[in-house]
């Protein structure tokens, strides 16, 4: 509990033990009136305070205002004991409602701890603590074990183990060794490393997190607008509803006193802070929940859509796959081993920096002398020839193999194949092809579980992108797409989906940046914290984890019924207390309930989201 917390409780049990102290002793007249006031300018000074200051700035139609004015007028008809008691419980209720801020700002606190202190820079031949601000790209900085990585860099020197759960949600640590990129904001488990800085801490992943999530909320959801609109609307309407109902039935019926008694009642019950509060506090909670998990939602709009997903459409490469290219077939001609294919394959492909001809490099294993392979040729759309260990070798397609005037053998083969040549003969075929991701077929499998349609667009060839549909059971796949033509697919898609329903992208943020932004909800494949990623997309999967897809939308369903439960619940009972009150029946003490009550139940509810599992 804060300062500001407990010196608020401290009011509320002070005024209390007055109330009652007061009740018990029963004072009459006007001495009444002043040992009553003592416990209520006690609890409800800072109540009137805003009432009048926000008076003064335009500011009248809000739930100060009705406080204020219900027990003023309260204590004016001589209700001491109800007068006080409403401030009282609201003030309670007030108590409640910050403290469940509080929570649900802690919960996104525990995030913003990523943020690291200071960075070990090397400056004049010494390790000097310096503010990361102060780093420049290309500075040397040493990191100990213990330590966060203040700033996005490349390792130097040293290996290590890394913790990624600040950014990822993911427990299991990740190593890191010379030459690999480590971000900011994760812990240095085991050794010293030295890394040097690739981009200043402003453009740094850490720094690009922090603002997402600060940012979050101020992207409202629609459930959010409606609530700010409606209270806007509500609060004078049931102000000068109160006023008419102590006006104008006491001119027809007299009894101005009880009229006006109604009238304050009818106020109190009016009070709109269960809705006010509790509907943002539960979309707050949504997105700190989901980033404990490593998820980033870039606001509630987001959050509110994903509850409504009605199609995923997915890129392969990248996000359904890990985009790494790999040997995983080998078809030797009779009379040639797999390994004399490899070879010949590697030396064929050895100046090439293209993924095929590093893969195929990567399967043989032994380094190859490039300075040995002479007079490369490469034919596009074709493949490559060159000359190595005193024969002509060749790597390529069908074309190619014919312009050799060679007869490759043929196969029903999933992939990229390449077929070899050496020496004027014909030595087999490689296939070469994409790993689906581990986490992709129980991610797709959740996903149809929900009742949710799944497709695949592709700039791959149709036999590969069918291959790999097949494989996850994925409901439709459109290949060999250019970028463009994939935005014309989501424009399909979004025309026939079914109303109200959303259509989420998945991609991995680098290359589908107009289709992450076409479609309802743009869904990145973070690679923990990717500009591109970062930047384009409206919901950011951290580890690149497809599991956390419908998480998010577990998460944004769960805040969508607890939204939905607080707008019905608050609005049917205060609906109800406010025609009670209208009638005479309902007290003082109930109005309480109807608005502190209501409001701690909503709060109540809304916190569900920070501790749901």
């Amino acid at each position: 509990m804060t300062r500001k917390e407990k010196k608020a409780l401290a009011r509320i049990l002070l005024a209390g033990v007055l109330l009652v102290a007061v009740s018990v002793w029963k004072p009459e007249g006007y001495l009444a009136l002043a040992a009553y006031l003592v416990p209520y300018a006690i609890v409800g000074w800072d109540v009137l305070w805003k009432a009048v200051r926000n008076i003064a700035h335009g500011q009248v139609f809000d739930e100060n205002f009705l406080m204020a004015l219900a027990t003023v007028g309260a204590l004016a008809l001589g209700e001491y004991a109800e007068a006080v008691g409403v401030m009282l419980f609201y003030q309670v209720g007030e108590l409640f409602q910050t403290h469940a801020v509080g929570q649900s700002r802690k919960s996104i606190a525990a995030l913003m701890d990523i943020r690291p202190d200071t960075a070990c820079v090397l400056r004049d031949g010494a390790f000097t603590e310096v503010d990361p601000e102060e780093v420049a790209v290309g500075d040397t900085i040493r990191v100990k074990p213990g330590e966060k990585i203040p700033l996005d860099g490349r390792v130097l020197t040293g290996t290590s183990t890394l913790d990624t759960a600040a950014l990822t949600g993911e427990s299991v640590p990740r190593g890191v060794g010379v030459g690999q990129d480590v971000v900011s904001g994760c812990v240095n488990l085991t050794g010293v490393l030295t890394v040097e800085v690739t981009k200043p801490f402003g453009e740094s992943t850490v720094a690009k997190i922090l603002e997402l999530v600060e940012n979050a909320a101020s992207k409202k959801a629609p459930a959010e607008n409606f609530i700010t609109r409606f209270a806007r609307v509500y609060t004078p309407a049931v102000v000068i509803g109160a006023v008419c109902l102590a006006v104008i039935p006491p001119l027809i019926l007299g009894g101005w006193a009880d009229w006006v008694h109604r009238a304050l009642i009818f106020l109190v019950i009016s009070c709109p802070c269960a809705l006010v509060i509790s509907i943002p506090l539960a979309f707050f909670g949504g997105i700190g929940g989901a980033s404990r998990r490593g998820i980033l939602v870039k606001g509630g709009s987001y959050l509110e859509q994903m509850a409504h997903t009605g199609t995923v459409v997915f890129d392969k490469t990248g996000t359904l796959t890990h985009g790494v290219f790999e040997v995983t077939g080998l078809y030797p001609a009779p009379g040639v081993t797999e390994r004399a294919l490899l070879k010949t394959a590697a030396l064929a492909e050895a100046a090439s920096g293209h993924p095929i001809a590093q893969s195929l490099r990567r399967a043989y294993g032994d380094q190859i002398d490039a300075g040995a392979v002479t007079d490369v040729q490469e034919t596009a759309g074709q493949g490559v020839t060159a000359r190595a260990e005193g024969v002509t070798v060749a790597a390529g397609n069908e074309k190619l193999m014919a312009a050799l005037g060679l007869a490759p053998a043929a196969g029903d083969d999933t992939g990229t194949v390449v077929h070899v040549a050496r020496d004027g003969k014909y030595m087999g075929r490689a296939v070469i092809s994409d790993r689906v991701k581990e986490s992709a077929p129980a991610a797709i499998a959740a996903l149809k579980a929900r009742g949710i349609r799944t497709v695949m667009l592709t700039g791959d060839r149709k036999a590969v992108g069918e291959a790999v549909a097949a494989d996850l059971g994925l409901d439709e796949v459109r290949a060999e797409l250019l970028p463009g033509d994939k935005v014309a697919q989501v424009e399909r898609l979004l025309e026939g989906k079914a109303p109200k329903s959303a259509l989420v992208y998945v991609g991995d943020g680098v290359n589908d940046a107009p289709v992450l932004s076409r479609a309802d909800v743009g869904v990145a494949m973070g690679a923990m914290g990717s500009d591109a990623a970062l930047e384009a997309a409206d919901v950011v999967l951290m580890d690149d984890d497809l599991g956390k897809l419908p998480v998010a939308m577990d998460v944004a369903k769960k805040c969508g019924r607890i939204v939905t439960e607080n707008i019905v619940f608050a609005l049917g009972v205060k609906g109800l207390f406010l025609v009670l009150g209208a009638f005479g029946l309902a007290s003082m003490w109930e109005a309480v309930f109807a608005d502190v009550g209501v409001a701690v139940i909503a709060i109540l509810n809304a916190g569900r989201m920070l501790r749901g599992k």
